[in-house]
């Protein structure tokens, strides 16, 4: 199956579920074992805003190759037949965006890609002190 050829919310329904196993297991590692605080501290991490935080960030930083931005642009302009629901509509399309770039990778099979986008991720929001 060749990624390039799959839709872009097909990559983000992936990419979504790839990304949240990353950082439910990263917050797990670091100790944090009861739900309720793993949700909450979760929230940083996958909510569309954080995402679409994410992705402005790693544009600053010049750290997607032509590629991941051409798969981001697929995702963000795929049409989705379901809506935000907590969030603007602008920012729920770039977060579709950045999880089709983890939803490609994984598929493509580049999985030490994927665990350095995640770490530049862990590392961002964590520095911003959420």
């Amino acid at each position: 199956m060749n990624p390039n050829l799959i839709n872009g919310i097909a990559l983000a329904y992936l990419g979504d579920a790839i990304y949240e196993f990353h950082i439910r297991e990263h917050l797990i590692l670091k100790g944090l074992t009861k739900p309720n605080l793993l949700h909450k501290t979760a929230t940083h991490f996958v909510s569309a805003k954080a995402q679409a935080y994410l992705f402005e960030q790693m544009s600053k930083e010049n750290i997607l190759t032509d590629v991941e931005l051409a798969t981001f642009k697929r995702g963000r302009n795929a049409k989705s037949h379901t809506t935000a629901k907590n969030t603007d509509p602008a920012i729920y399309k770039v977060s579709t965006g950045f999880e089709a770039v983890i939803g490609y990778l994984h598929l493509s099979g580049q999985k030490e890609r994927i665990e350095a986008l995640i770490d530049f991720c862990i590392q961002t929001i964590e520095s911003k002190g959420e």
